[in-house]
């Protein structure tokens, strides 16, 4: 039966139209030899409505097109499904993995659980913590240096959901009660030291082993100064030393600060950030970069409001957005300021600026407009420039209220090797996100815009080809079209509607507004709105928005998905969305 099933999986490719496969029994999802750590999975996909569905022997609902999508849990192991509809049959496989940590067997420790798996250096007196995977009737120890660390059996461990689980409402934490865990902490010394890499013993029963980590762990010294130089555009700075961290504002090129600690291919800065070793160079240095600031001005340019900072060194810096505010801390460095030259602008309604901890000061811009519409950030030499967007000119008439305003629309995914999310019958996402963004194109355009594409056509795209275009173009708007599906642990059947995501306070009325607008207009259910890290929505040059406008794999909204005339309904009253939120921010 796998062979049938990989042939519906590669007709799936091929569809080009909705109604494609649905006078066949046909699986969109999940893919041949699936795995999953979720404890359910649904199963997306069609069949002529003129006959029943069943999995298992199970009759099951479908909509009236006869799409289905029903969840079934899931055991340990090989998990079969067997649908049938009349003489028709395919079988699927579905391969639950567990999301626990391995079990140790006999006198070992769990391979790869003994940290630190990369090297990993740190300054005089920080915390260094130490964990291992062993049968929880052991006693474990580490040595590191000259010193002997016990490790603890910590019995009851709390752990969170992904990221993904804020999308199905899932986010309360697990607690793990599976035996083996050793945990254990001690400081670093404070002469600086290569410790080399820690040595795990294990003793049972009598009898001991020995094993050492992977990583190599470095006390630095504090007087042995090195210096990163960011050589990205943007460096991406975190919280901690990996991409599951959250993200900080990006360091602008050349950006430069004392390395205080490093962790595999992560380094980490003096102002707590930590970014790739690859988007910066390391220099040495005698001491940390710092930066006093007398006189800071402003100058306009088309369409902007620049202030300049003039500074000794190109320091890191942090945005903060408010509703009619804009903060920009500038760390490691200290005020010598006596005068500000600001004159009466446009945008700007005044400019205040304050100490912020140590060596930090803070500048406070507060707007005229009830909307802010984009910055960007550079440097030149050691001069920060922080560019300020005016807003769209007011040139519009009655029957044009866009005229002056540019927005970028960007049709989620595209090609066949992006093809997005899929409906019951194999439809992709790439294709209904470009229909859509045609239809929206023609609707702007009769308002009087200037639209933008990413793509006209079946273009493969990837997300930073997008985001370039919109630094490049710097439109008045961006906005992603998309439309939605779930993770395994999702209900396919129960969640449907429209969403909105966003990321810099400037798109959150937005997002809001063409959310609420969409719902009652179209009697549409909401999904909600999101705060969320995504390509499309970090942008910082416009309110950069994405849009989820349905559920693909949801079988009725599907219906509505495809539907020509909803489609153009869709497109009309998004638009119409647009020109009454732009009345709002005048």
């Amino acid at each position: 039966m796998r062979n049938i099933f990989l042939s519906t999986a590669i007709a799936s490719i091929m569809l080009t139209t909705p109604a494609a496969a649905e006078q066949q029994l046909f699986v969109a999802y999940p893919p041949p030899e699936h795995k999953t750590t979720s404890d359910r999975i649904f199963l997306i996909g069609t069949a002529a409505p003129d006959a029943e569905v069943l999995v298992n022997g199970q009759r099951i609902e479908r909509s009236p097109a006869g799409h289905f999508a029903p969840s079934f849990p899931l055991e340990l192991g090989e998990n079969i499904f067997t649908l049938t509809h009349q003489t028709q049959q395919l079988q699927i496989k579905v391969t639950r993995e567990s999301s626990l940590p391995p079990v140790p067997e006999g006198m070992a420790f769990v391979e790869s659980s003994l940290t630190p798996t990369v090297d990993i250096a740190r300054m005089p007196g920080e915390l260094i913590c130490f964990g291992a995977i062993a049968p929880p009737n052991a006693t474990v120890s580490v040595q590191v240096g000259d010193r002997t660390i016990p490790l603890m059996l910590n019995q009851e461990s709390v752990s969170l959901p992904s990221n993904l689980a804020v999308l199905t409402g899932t986010t309360d934490p697990n607690v793990s009660r599976e035996a083996g865990n050793f945990e254990g902490c001690t400081t670093a010394p404070q002469n600086p030291a290569n410790w080399g890499q820690p040595t795990y013993q294990l003793s049972l029963n009598g009898q001991t082993k020995t094993q050492m980590a992977a990583g190599n762990i470095e006390i630095v010294s504090p007087s042995q100064i090195t210096v990163a130089e960011v050589t990205a555009e943007a460096a991406v700075a975190r919280t901690g030393p990996s991409t599951n961290h959250s993200r900080l504002t990006p360091l602008p090129k050349g950006t430069r600060a004392a390395v205080t600690g490093r962790e595999g291919e992560w380094i980490r800065l003096d102002y707590g950030a930590w970014i790739k070793a690859e988007e910066a160079r390391i220099l040495s240095a005698g001491i940390p970069p710092r930066s006093a600031i007398r006189g800071v001005r402003s100058r306009q340019v088309p369409g902007w409001t620049e202030v300049l900072f003039p500074l000794q060194t190109a320091v890191p810096v942090t945005v903060t957005q408010g509703d009619r505010n804009f903060m920009l801390t500038l760390h490691n460095t200290t005020a010598q300021t006596d005068t500000i030259a600001f004159n009466d602008d446009p945008l700007v309604e005044r400019m205040d600026w304050q100490p912020s901890g140590n060596e930090q000061v803070q500048y406070t811009f507060h707007f005229k407009p009830s909307h802010q519409w984009g910055y960007k950030l550079r440097y030149e030499g050691t001069t920060l420039i922080l560019s300020l967007r005016h807003p769209p000119s007011a040139s519009g008439s009655r029957n044009q209220p866009l005229t002056g305003m540019t927005i970028l629309l960007d049709a989620g995914h595209g090609s066949s090797e992006d093809l997005g999310a899929r409906g019951p019958t194999g439809y992709p996402e790439k294709d209904v996100t470009l229909i859509v963004s045609k239809l929206l194109r023609d609707e702007l355009q009769q308002r009087g815009a200037t639209v933008l594409m990413t793509r006209e056509g079946d273009e493969d795209l990837w997300p930073q080809d997008r985001v370039a275009q919109i630094e490049q173009d710097e439109p008045h708007l961006a906005l992603s079209v998309h439309y939605n599906a779930l993770p395994d642990f999702g209900d396919a059947i129960n969640t449907a509607g429209v969403g909105m995501f966003w990321y810099h306070p400037q798109a959150h009325d937005l997002s809001v507004f063409l959310h609420n607008y969409l719902v009652q207009k179209l009697n549409r259910p909401s999904y909600g709105v999101f705060w969320n890290n995504l390509a499309l929505t970090r942008p910082t040059v416009a309110p950069s928005i994405l849009l989820e406008l349905g559920f693909m794999i949801n079988p009725t909204e599907f219906e509505w998905i495809v539907d020509e005339q909803e489609q153009k309904k869709l497109a009309k009253t998004l638009a119409d969305g647009i020109v009454e939120w732009y009345a709002t921010t005048r």
